[in-house]
């Protein structure tokens, strides 16, 4: 299977959706974070959802992506797209009634080693025209081969190195169940079949069924939210990573802090994410946030 660099720059047609009180407690239930941010109606700021259920609400473009680009090649081709990277660059948290706009465009076709990574930019505006966030989603098409020596269209967000470390400053371990994967693809309604029918993710050559990457950084978040945010996740404006390994169910994962740095507004967390194997599930962690009062401290 092959691909080439010619759709670099095209746009998608406009994806338009509304985000609900319910997919924002749903999310919350999908990675099991109890934050009163995201599920008590009462408190008087309102509800805010986690950050990363902006990466579950662009789902169905990329699962839907011939409805809304040409991309000029076989649809199976597709299907051997895995999570890769993600960036999310957010000016607010999402809210319930938020009617949000985004007109996509692919900015990246990058040759890899395994494959083709292939990058989408999803900004959303809301109902009056302010900038919500923008989602750099990263697919690697697993065994297709770029033809071309690639092209990216514009200059990505720069992820700032991280500095030298020896030893984590903190580490937490978190068990993965076997039902977390159907829980996670029910309450985030991300369908995709290699992480909940054996059947199919025995046909892609892996062993079993694996959890999903967006929800294992999601787990990462959490932790980092409530140990170095006050459990305030409302100030988070940078959030970045490489999906590099697979997490199993019924096993754990470790989400390690390796440096934090505190600048004159905002503080920038560089962590990472261990699975079973003791091999990086999440690899160049990054998150930035805006130092804001501890409003969620009462888990």
């Amino acid at each position: 299977m092959q691909v080439n660099s010619s759709i670099v720059g095209q746009k998608l047609k406009i994806f338009k959706f509304e985000v609900t009180q319910r997919q924002i407690n749903n999310y919350a239930a999908a990675v099991g974070d109890p934050n009163p941010c995201y599920l008590d109606d009462t408190r008087q700021s309102g509800l805010i959802a986690p950050p990363t259920l902006a990466a579950a609400l662009t789902w169905p473009l990329i699962q839907n992506i011939y409805d809304y680009l040409d991309l000029g090649f076989p649809a199976e081709i597709m299907f051997r797209i895995v999570h890769y990277t993600e960036q999310l660059i957010i000016e607010r948290p999402l809210k319930p009634g938020d009617r949000l706009s985004i007109e996509g465009q692919v900015v990246a076709v990058v040759p890899e080693k395994s494959g083709t990574h292939v990058i989408f930019k999803l900004p959303a505006f809301d109902q009056e025209g302010g900038p919500v966030f923008t989602e750099y989603i990263g697919g690697m098409l697993r065994g297709v081969e770029c033809t071309d020596q690639g092209r990216t269209a514009e200059q990505l967000p720069v992820i700032p190195a991280l500095s030298n470390w020896s030893e984590p400053i903190w580490e937490t371990a978190m068990p993965i169940k076997r039902e977390d994967c159907y829980i996670y693809e029910g309450c985030a309604n991300v369908p995709f079949p290699i992480h909940t029918s054996p059947s199919f993710a025995r046909s892609m050559g892996l062993p079993d069924i694996i959890y999903f990457g967006i929800g294992t950084l999601a787990r990462a978040v959490s932790a980092l939210v409530n140990r170095e945010m006050g459990a305030n996740p409302a100030g988070i404006r940078h959030l970045a990573c490489t999906f590099r390994g697979m997490v199993t169910p019924e096993s754990f994962i470790r989400v390690q802090l390796l440096d934090h740095k505190n600048n004159e507004s905002s503080n920038e967390l560089f962590f990472r994410v261990i699975n079973q194997q003791g091999k990086e599930a999440v690899s160049e962690g990054y998150l930035r946030f805006d130092r804001l009062p501890d409003q969620c401290r009462n888990l």
